[in-house]
């Protein structure tokens, strides 16, 4: 943590350096203060737009950074003092909010040195360029997406040196792929484009439209974050719900989701087959080996269960080593088919465990209820359920490795 610290200041340093060695500010003082008011004020409006991302126990931000148009037009000492004036809001704003890491001081001694002295070597190689792309159609854009590749290079080098000294970063590979993949085409063209339209309009002092395309940019930007954040959330409530209703044991559906499923089939009228299955002797699988074992035979018995079914067919985990299959869009004989597939595949499969130090393989059976028939007011999901559970205690008293069976189709 000392090393990434004293880097971190070395860069601040180093970002000084640069800019007083530039002797001056490119501009009169009047012009650099309003330019300096301007961006302070957007840059500080577009920080809640920013995404946020994490690398072991470092976080780092993405978005729009407009400091290369900056350094362009002012210069490096005049982006120092930007860069500075920007950033320390945001420290204090995090304070104030709240928000602030315990090493946010240095954290903003990092992001002035990072984006001073990458921008003053895009700003440097601006002016040994220029020239040289004037003469090529399209050559200042050309320029512009080249320094940002630059800008925006350097920048993840500097990252991938803070990862690697706190240990977030193994290899040259990890570093590679940070630097190279973690950034698009469109986010580069994206930053040249906005930079360099933010140039032209500073050196040909249109304060119109330098303010238009900072509020269009904003508009933009929240627009996406927007949007963003609502993807989200979605996802978040998606992944909420579906571990709420997911089995943590078998990756399957729980009694809990059962329950809501069986209620909104109850509306649909359809034919349906319940089922009820059971491991067979489980109770001998736990005293014989060890629970440990007892769970890779249920993980087992639901895996082969799950792979027998189609998109339309549930399955949930309804009891220890119970499970209550849904069979939907087949007839009686279609069902008792895929059945007693499901009764023949668990007899003549095995699952491979560890017991003891040994590899083993352990057979088992299961067996079966099934009540087919139409939903109803008079007979509900809820009770061919219970109807689909005493034909599995029946298959049970019989001998098990069995399947009892009520098609209700027969008998209207």
């Amino acid at each position: 943590m000392l090393k990434a610290r004293l880097f971190d200041l070395s860069l601040f340093l180093i970002a000084l350096a640069i800019a007083f060695s530039s002797d001056r500010i490119l501009i009169n003082h009047t012009d650099f203060i309003k330019v300096l008011v301007v961006f302070w004020l957007f840059s500080s409006l577009y920080y809640h737009l920013r995404v946020f991302s994490k690398n072991g126990s470092t976080n780092f931000e993405h978005g729009i950074s407009y400091d290369l148009s900056f350094a362009m037009f002012a210069g490096p000492l005049g982006l120092f003092i930007f860069e500075f004036i920007y950033r320390f809001t945001v420290y204090f704003y995090k304070k104030w909010t709240k928000t602030a890491d315990p090493s946010e001081f240095l954290d903003t001694l990092y992001n002035i040195g990072t984006f001073v002295i990458t921008n003053s070597i895009a700003y440097f190689l601006f002016l040994q360029l220029q020239s040289s792309f004037e003469v090529i159609p399209y050559g200042f854009w050309i320029l512009m997406c080249l320094l940002v590749s630059v800008s925006s290079f350097l920048s993840g080098i500097f990252l991938v040196i803070v990862f690697y000294i706190l240990g977030d970063l193994k290899t040259v590979k990890e570093g590679f792929d940070f630097v190279f993949k973690s950034r698009s085409l469109l986010d580069f063209g994206k930053v040249a484009f906005t930079n360099g339209l933010l140039y032209l309009f500073l050196k040909e002092e249109k304060w119109e439209m330098l303010i238009s395309l900072f509020i269009l940019n904003y508009i933009v930007s929240h627009s996406y974050h927007s949007k963003s954040q609502s993807i989200q959330h979605k996802l978040e409530r998606d992944k909420f719900e579906q571990m709420a209703y997911t089995d943590f044991l078998t990756g399957v559906f729980n009694r809990t989701f059962m329950d809501k499923k069986m209620a909104e089939l109850n509306q649909t009228g359809e034919r349906i087959g319940i089922v009820v299955a059971d491991i067979d002797k489980f109770k001998r699988i736990n005293d014989s080996y060890n629970h440990a074992v007892g769970d890779k035979v249920i993980q087992h018995f639901a895996a082969t269960l799950k792979n027998y079914l189609s998109e339309n067919d549930y399955l949930f985990r309804s009891g220890g080593e119970e499970f209550t299959l849904c069979l939907r869009k087949r007839n009686f004989e279609e069902t008792m088919d895929l059945v007693n597939t499901m009764l023949n595949g668990i007899k003549n499969n095995r699952v491979e465990v560890e017991f003891n130090g040994e590899n083993l393989s352990i057979s088992y059976t299961a067996s079966f209820g099934l009540y087919f028939y139409t939903v109803n007011e008079q007979v509900s999901m809820e009770k061919a359920y219970i109807q689909a559970d005493q034909l599995l205690l029946q298959s049970k008293q019989l001998g098990r490795n069995r399947i009892s069976v009520i098609n209700a189709l027969s008998s209207e």
